[in-house]
């Protein structure tokens, strides 16, 4: 039964990837004043995020530029070695200390999803150049923690589902402490953040608002239906409001899964928990998921 009831989700996901798209004009706003109580922050007066300038992916020739590796780290969790890809910022040094920033793919990607379609080199470094940015690593994992973990075949068959639900240990118990380890980064929940797209939203919002004692900033783009209820996620609402630093909730308002991200954010407004939420332009594609990150790098480990 647990079976089947995976593969109906998973096929309920496919379905509502499928959806037509509705018509948007411009993006709607809702910004909330984490510095305020919670029942405060509930109450709080709307503000205009403002979107993207033109060209904020863009890549630059006359600014410094940071750098991407690819890492490998035992995983107990799956019982060998994976891989993940990391940004280091432009000037880095191992003498310093970073934030460190994990970022997570959609059901179909891997470790290379974003770095191929959502050009966060680019966003980062323009962002850098303009003093925009907490120096910051930016860590790619792969969120499918099997033995095969490349996404092929069935990408919603169950035992690629429950990868995704594994992602959780993986990502806890052997990709931060390698990271801890092997780079000069802050060993701290204030300095480690948490954001993904599509699935990986979900798999954000389930794992982080679930390890407030590691995570918190923690950031979902478009979330997918993998994604637990608020109500199941947050037991006792003004302890997670006293534990988050940034909880950023954004979607694109033709996207057929606006219902997860809406409904959370509903959830959220009601059990008086402050976050930002964003509505903007475009569907479950990656130009929503370059804007999220671009918003959302703004504003952690300020």
């Amino acid at each position: 039964m647990k079976k089947i009831m995976t593969r109906i989700a998973a096929l309920a996901l496919t379905a509502a990837l499928m959806l037509p798209a509705m018509s948007y004009a411009s993006p709607v706003v809702e910004e909330q004043d984490l510095s305020l109580s919670a029942d405060a922050a509930a109450a709080a007066v709307t503000s205009t995020i403002t979107p993207a300038p033109q060209g904020y992916d863009g890549y630059r020739n006359n600014i410094p530029h940071g750098n991407v590796q690819q890492i490998s780290y035992y995983s107990t969790t799956v019982g060998k070695s994976r891989n993940a890809m990391v940004y280091t910022p432009p000037g880095y040094t191992p003498s310093k200390t970073y934030n460190v920033l994990y970022l997570l793919h959609g059901i179909g990607g891997d470790q290379n999803e974003w770095l191929n379609g959502m050009n966060p080199r680019n966003i980062l470094d323009n962002l850098y150049s303009q003093n925009k940015l907490e120096p910051m690593i930016v860590v790619f994992p792969n969120g499918r923690a099997m033995a095969d973990d490349r996404p092929i075949g069935d990408i919603y068959a169950p035992d690629k589902v429950a990868a995704f639900e594994r992602f959780e240990f993986d990502l806890i118990n052997d990709l931060i402490p390698y990271v801890d380890s092997h780079f000069p980064v802050y060993k701290n929940k204030q300095n480690r953040a948490l954001a993904g797209l599509s699935m990986g939203g979900g798999q954000t919002l389930n794992f982080g608002l679930k390890h407030l004692d590691k995570f918190s900033w923690i950031g979902a783009f478009s979330s997918a239906p993998n994604t637990k209820s608020a109500s199941q996620l947050i037991t006792n609402p003004a302890q997670t409001a006293s534990q988050l630093k940034l909880l950023w909730i954004s979607c694109g308002a033709s996207d057929g899964l606006l219902y997860v991200s809406q409904n959370f954010h509903n959830s959220l407004t009601s059990m008086n928990v402050p976050h930002l939420w964003y509505l903007d332009v475009g569907g479950h594609e990656g130009k929503v998921w370059s804007s999220g990150l671009y918003q959302f790098s703004q504003r952690i480990f300020k």
